[in-house]
């Protein structure tokens, strides 16, 4: 059986096709991540409303409801072993994806809509969750330099991760603005409860609440995470989000047979 490990901006995951057979995705999902540190499995498996379902789990076997860097890897994972096309619509915990193959590597995805936003959950720190049922984030902008504070800020950081206003738990995203509809984004993930690389729906929810507040008006966002730089693209009016696009780069690291 071939497993792929595939990165999207930095933030990797296992990647094998599970059609037609039957597996113990938690297991596998725990196995496989210690093998390369990968923040995260994925399963590609068969669909009666899409091209194909996703299947996603934590590298500690938890199950996630979405991932937008791992639904733009899943994507190409499809792409690439034949499943699909340039276009694509993938079934999700959190509802259907679609996404696009935009040039060698580089991959879109529609993100879920919020299906819950509250903008001050916890004094000025927001609470998103990206579909219905949504992948929680908690979000909050940081005023110093958010890289190079990275270690001081990881106990609060966790200590949000855990926070009983953030009923599911969540994923903790602070910003720093850089500039108009520029940011760095840090991200401290449940399910792998420690930073990764990068965070689609993170960037997803950062973009989100700069929009709500009025601080995105031309609707774009370049988010530099550590692991890459990723686009996303609020459309909507009247303070209401209609379409989320995550935009960015995919990598195939390395084939497996295990």
């Amino acid at each position: 059986m071939q497993v792929w490990h595939m990165n999207g901006a930095g933030n990797d995951f296992m990647v094998m096709d599970a059609r037609g057979g039957s597996y113990d995705f938690e297991a596998m999902a725990k196995k496989l991540c210690k093998l390369t540190g990968a923040d995260g499995f994925m399963a590609v498996d068969t669909s009666e409303k899409a091209d194909f379902r996703l299947h996603f789990y934590n590298a500690d076997g938890t199950r996630g409801e979405m991932c937008g860097n791992g639904a733009r890897c899943i994507c190409r994972f499809a792409h690439d072993i034949g499943l699909t096309g340039d276009t694509m619509l993938v079934q999700t915990d959190a509802g259907l994806v679609p996404g696009w193959r935009l040039g060698e590597g580089r991959y879109k995805v529609r993100l879920n809509n919020p299906g819950v936003l509250d903008l001050n959950r916890k004094g000025d720190i927001a609470y998103v969750e990206l579909g219905d049922p949504g992948v929680p984030h908690a979000v909050a902008q940081y005023q110093g330099d958010l890289w190079s504070d990275a270690e001081e800020l990881k106990s609060q950081m966790e200590g949000l991760r855990h926070d009983p206003v953030f009923p599911k738990g969540a994923n903790v995203n602070f910003y720093q603005v850089l500039g108009d509809g520029e940011v760095r984004v840090l991200t401290f993930e449940r399910g792998v409860e420690d930073f990764t690389l990068a965070c689609g729906t993170g960037c997803g929810s950062v973009a989100v609440t700069l929009w709500m507040k009025g601080l995105l008006p031309e609707g774009k966002l370049i988010a530099h995470n550590r692991g890459g730089r990723l686009t996303v693209t609020v459309e909507g009016h009247d303070g209401k989000v209609e379409s989320l696009l995550l935009e960015g780069p995919t990598e195939v690291t390395k084939i497996y047979e295990v």
